[in-house]
């Protein structure tokens, strides 16, 4: 034998061994088909989309959120300030009470009251109402003259405002039990 032929008998068996090893491998892997790609590829299409349509319903709620906080914003953005000025209209009504109807205190008076409700500030009607706490802080309970006064807004001490329809300050009021 030649040199050539001992090197192609040597080399038949390895590469026979190798083809071996090959096939069964090719075997336990099949190709994905036509078939399977298409539906692969339709279940990352439908993965996309979804968390596009989920995407786009978060940044939908966010404007609306951030549009409401403008709005709230500038409605109630005068909320501390109008809280300082309660305890000076709380003066004005007493000097009026005590004063009378002196027509220059009540000219300016009436034009503050008038500027504060075109800002949205409004007082709250309390007495005789029934008692809500949502509304009302009771300072005090009175007895009843009658069965049908229970509950009810004998007094008030210091009134009660909104502002833009929210309470501002509670009423602070003597209810009748």
């Amino acid at each position: 034998m030649s040199n050539k032929e001992k090197h192609n008998e040597e080399t038949e068996p390895i590469d026979e061994q190798a083809v071996d090893t090959e096939q069964p491998a090719a075997e336990d892997t099949p190709q994905p088909t036509e078939e399977d790609k298409v539906q692969e590829m339709g279940e990352k299409l439908a993965e996309l989309n979804d968390k596009y349509l989920r995407l786009y319903s978060e940044y939908e709620n966010y404007r609306k959120r951030t549009t409401q906080e403008k709005a709230d914003l500038l409605l109630n953005g005068s909320r501390e300030m109008m809280k300082a000025i309660l305890p000076v209209i709380d003066d004005f009504e007493r000097a009026l009470s005590a004063i009378g109807d002196e027509e220059g205190v009540l000219l300016i008076y009436n034009k503050m009251i008038k500027i504060l409700e075109q800002k949205g500030l409004k007082a709250m009607e309390a007495k005789g109402e029934k008692f809500d706490e949502s509304l009302h802080e009771a300072v005090t309970q009175i007895p009843a003259a009658d069965a049908g006064q229970k509950g009810l807004v004998m007094d008030v001490i210091e009134k009660g405002y909104y502002l833009n329809d929210k309470v501002l300050r509670y009423a602070k009021v003597v209810v009748a039990c």
